[in-house]
């Protein structure tokens, strides 16, 4: 199988997306992450654009061993000169040469005629191979140039020099069939083509930066320009992670290879996340947080039962945790029942269908079910204290001016009674109107709230202590809402108090 070449461009295409823009300290970051995922080529930056890109692509040049640095320039002396400077510390080094060839920017960017640009590129090439050997060219806005003028220039800048001859679609207007057919194209029509790499970079405009990016693999690219998360101007670039999944798991279309380490690629988007500011989609492919993640039941089931039914990549690989099984209202019986098992729960179909039944009910209050969720329904319906006396209703009344009041309804004994009080708030007046009922009054102790998971719509878990005729008893309950917990904790404090009278 041939070797994909990736040449990562976080740090330059990348950090011209809007608002992205970083620091030396954040760069050089970001620069150790892309040598450990073993990027082959790191373009660093654009040294003439700024005195600060200047020392961060040299920085780079001087801390960063094992990988290619690279520079971009435009095809003026002055540019090869800072960008040769500003590589100079890096054992491998490359310079990057960009010239716009399309109609429209000839036109009306650069104002000039074919020839002209033809020796300017010629000139700017064999400038640039006096400092390196490494050259790469790129024609721009080639995938909207006429392919025989693109024909002359590739084959015009390789016999000047360049190892590397970059196609890109710089506005993401190609669509994958007509770019694969580019590169075929210029394959079989560019005399000298075998003394030169094909690179491809591709943006998303269209969408389609992945899907252009692969399909000049097909046809004969061996190099992929792409950055982290698909950072970049306007829409960004073709996503790094993207590409090698891509050739990773269908290698048996494209049969080559990248050398990326695989599970360093989740570490490094959340680095690219964090630095740039640029929040990673929770349905991105291969780095979102709902890319290993099922909450359908049917979905769910089929990984349970074979992970490959519904997962095509294992989520280790990327450096993910595991698959995730996400509880919530789409969730089915088998989820929960490999969850429980997970947390080293053992229920009888009895007290299954139990827990069922109160995490559906949970499920329509909150998006997502966590493991503390799951316990607390367990601890309340399985891991069972007899219950003499069980909520059926509560209402509260309550106010700023108002005494409040707390109407509740306990079963016991297969009887519903009904009961209210006042209290000094509504928790107390809850209590107070079960003390009615039980004819007993333990003395509360303690009574403690927590979150037991985040968000809005957290399950709040309260425990009480209650002393009993010398003795300590502890309750506890949970539920979205804080009242109902504290009416569940009370009420579970008597059930074991009255078991351990019985």
């Amino acid at each position: 199988m041939d070797k994909i070449i990736i040449f990562d461009t976080t740090l330059r295409d990348g950090e011209q997306a809007p608002g992205a823009s970083m620091g030396i300290k954040e760069k050089l970051e970001v620069a150790r992450a892309l040598a450990k995922l073993n990027v082959d080529v790191m373009e660093a930056g654009f040294p003439i654009a700024s005195k600060g890109d200047f020392e961060a692509v040299n920085a780079i040049a001087k801390n960063i061993k094992g990988v290619t640095i690279c520079a971009l320039a435009r095809a003026l002396k002055k540019d090869i000169d800072a960008a040769y400077k500003a590589i100079k510390p890096a054992k491998s080094k490359r310079i990057h040469i960009f010239l716009a060839t399309s109609k429209i920017h000839m036109k009306y960017k650069l104002k000039k005629v074919e020839h002209e640009i033809l020796k300017q590129a010629v000139e700017a090439v064999k400038y640039a191979k006096k400092f390196v050997d490494d050259i790469e060219f790129s024609p721009e806005d080639a995938s909207r140039t006429e392919r025989g003028f693109l024909r002359q220039v590739v084959e015009a800048v390789i016999d000047a020099g360049a190892t590397v001859v970059n196609i890109p679609d710089t506005v993401g207007y190609a669509i994958p069939e007509e770019y694969g057919d580019l590169i075929k194209y210029l394959k079989e029509n560019v005399r000298n083509i075998d003394k030169a790499i094909i690179s491809v970079h591709c943006h998303d405009d269209l969408g389609l930066s992945v899907s252009n990016s692969l399909a000049a693999i097909k046809n004969g690219a061996r190099q992929v320009e792409c950055t982290v998360n698909g950072v970049g101007e306007r829409a960004g670039n073709a996503s790094l992670e993207e590409i090698v999944m891509g050739i990773s798991t269908r290698k048996d279309f494209f049969d080559c290879y990248t050398d990326i380490k695989k599970e360093m690629i989740h570490n490094t988007s959340r680095l690219v996340s964090t630095l740039t500011g640029f929040v990673v989609p929770p349905n991105k492919a291969i780095v979102g947080a709902n890319a290993f993640r099922h909450e359908s039941g049917i979905h769910q089931h089929g990984v349970i039962q074979k992970r490959l039914t519904y997962e095509i990549m294992k989520p280790e690989e990327v450096g993910f945790r595991g698959t995730q099984l996400v509880l919530g209202k789409h969730s089915g019986r088998h989820a929960i029942a490999e969850r429980l098992k997970a947390l080293g729960f053992k229920l009888r179909e009895k007290d299954m269908a139990r827990v069922f039944e109160e995490f559906k009910k949970l499920a329509d209050k909150k998006k997502e079910i966590f493991d503390d969720d799951l316990a607390a329904i367990v601890e309340g319906e399985v891991v069972m204290i007899p219950e003499m006396y069980k909520l059926e209703y509560f209402h509260i009344s309550s106010g700023t001016d108002v005494a409040p009041l707390a109407v509740l309804k306990i079963r016991s004994k297969g009887k519903s009674i009904k009961t209210q009080a006042f209290g000094d708030g509504p928790v107390d007046a809850c209590y107070k109107a079960i003390n009615k009922i039980i004819k007993r009054k333990p003395a509360l102790q303690d009574y403690t709230i927590n979150s037991v998971t985040k968000g809005r719509e957290a399950l709040g878990e309260v425990r009480v202590r209650l002393k009993f005729e010398g003795d300590i008893y502890f309750g506890r309950g949970a539920s979205t809402d804080i009242i109902e917990a504290s009416i569940k904790a009370y009420l579970n404090g008597l059930n074991r108090i009255l078991q351990r009278r019985r």
